[in-house]
């Protein structure tokens, strides 16, 4: 790996860190989870800046190319600083996620791997978009519960915003990204990255529909009380 990516995932672990704090101090009274998430929407949202900038034709968005881009490195470093810092954030919290934590995991050596061999840029960086592009919408959800908008309007249209990019981003263009990165001749553990996100997102939309029907249905009997 190039020593300016190194130095670039340092510098990234260190950046998070450091919001994280400057977060838990302008809101001292709001819960760790709720400055945690301020951090990650804010990653998120950088992440998928960072990564449409890296593609060099929106035509072809997604080539098979023999070598990482500097500007796709970059993108990845940023998000992979980012992970290591929110796994280890999590693990201050009282409430530690399994599946969160498995997630992290895969994503860190996956990306690693990937940033090592330098290759596999194009896939990696389309991977980072599929999957932060709905990450906003998911922290917004626990955000405006803690804000006290739970079971309301506008809880409910940020449950289902979440819900339709999930579904369009992780199990439509993921399963396609999915196929192009293991028929392609890239390392084993980029293709077990690959598949093992897949499979992570594939449970969590079972769980995400299954939130959404139970809100609906519940939302549905309120109002016919009322």
């Amino acid at each position: 790996m190039e020593d300016y990516i190194v130095n670039l995932i340092l510098v990234s672990i260190v950046s998070w860190a450091s919001l994280f704090l400057l977060v838990r101090k302008i809101f001292p009274n709001r819960s760790f989870d709720f400055c945690n998430r301020i951090v990650s929407t804010i990653h998120a949202s950088s992440a998928v800046t960072l990564a449409s900038l890296s593609v060099e034709d929106w035509r072809d968005p997604v080539p098979l190319a023999p070598k990482s881009s500097t500007s796709q490195m970059k993108a990845l470093a940023v998000s992979v600083g980012y992970l290591i810092y929110d796994l280890v954030c999590c693990l201050f919290d009282n409430h530690v996620n399994l599946d969160n934590s498995i997630h992290h995991l895969v994503s860190i050596v996956g990306l690693g791997s990937g940033l090592a061999h330098q290759v596999c840029g194009s896939e990696m960086v389309a991977a980072l978009w599929i999957t932060e592009i709905s990450s906003p919408f998911l922290h917004m959800r626990e955000l405006l519960k803690e804000l006290g908008y739970r079971d309301t309007d506008l809880n409910l249209a940020a449950d289902i915003c979440f819900a339709l990019i999930f579904t369009f981003a992780r199990m439509i263009g993921g399963p396609y990204l999915t196929c192009v990165t293991l028929s392609a001749d890239y390392p084993l553990l980029i293709k077990a990255m690959a598949l093992g996100l897949q499979l992570v997102s594939t449970f969590w939309f079972y769980k995400i529909a299954r939130m959404v029907k139970y809100k609906l249905i519940k939302r549905s009997a309120s109002k016919k009380v009322a």
